[in-house]
C-alpha cells in the first residue's frame, strides 16, 4: 500500500514547502516539506545547504514517505482503507514509526480500525518540545477526518 492522493495532500498542506533551511518550532534546521535529513544518505539539513525546487522536494517525499509506509504496514495488524492509511502515515511522518509504535492510537487500531474513539487518540500528539501548537492540533484533527472518511 502507498500513501494516496489524499495523505499526500494532507502532508504538504501541513508542513508547507520551504525552498530554504529553516528551523522547525522547536529548533531542528528542516527544508522541502518538513525534511529533516536528505536521501538517500540521510545527511541531516543544516542551515548552510542549497534551496530545493519543489520538483525536487516532491519527488524528495515520495521516497522519504516509503519508510513511513512501512512503520505503518508493519505495525497495523489490521486491514486499513486508503483514508485510514493515509492518516496514520500523515502522522508518523510527522512524529515517527517510535511514537506510532507505543501509541494507544495504535492498540486502537489494531484492535478495531473503526472504533470511534480513535478520534480522540489522533489529537493528543499535539505537542513539541512540551508545548500545545495549534498547528499540530489542526493537523491531528484533520489526520483523525481523513481517518474516517469514506
Amino acid at each position: 500500500m502507498r500513501t494516496g492522493e489524499k495523505g499526500i495532500a494532507l502532508i504538504k498542506s501541513f508542513e508547507g514547502f520551504y525552498s530554504k533551511p529553516y528551523k522547525d518550532p522547536i529548533g531542528i534546521p528542516t527544508i522541502g516539506y518538513g525534511f529533516t535529513y536528505y536521501l538517500p544518505d540521510r545527511r541531516k539539513v543544516t542551515m548552510q545547504d542549497r534551496p530545493l525546487t519543489e520538483h525536487q522536494a516532491t519527488c524528495m517525499l515520495q521516497e522519504i514517505l516509503k519508510g513511513y509506509e512501512s512503520d505503518v504496514l508493519r505495525l497495523v495488524k489490521k486491514s486499513l482503507t486508503q483514508n485510514q492509511f493515509d492518516a496514520l502515515v500523515s502522522f508518523t511522518f510527522n512524529l515517527g514509526g517510535a511514537n506510532l509504535s507505543k501509541s494507544t492510537l495504535l492498540r486502537k487500531v489494531n484492535a478495531n480500525p473503526n472504533d470511534p474513539t480513535i478520534a480522540s487518540e489522533f489529537v493528543k500528539w499535539n505537542k513539541a518540545g512540551g508545548k500545545v501548537l495549534n498547528g499540530l492540533t489542526r493537523r491531528r484533527k484533520a489526520e483523525a477526518e481523513l481517518y474516517f472518511s469514506k
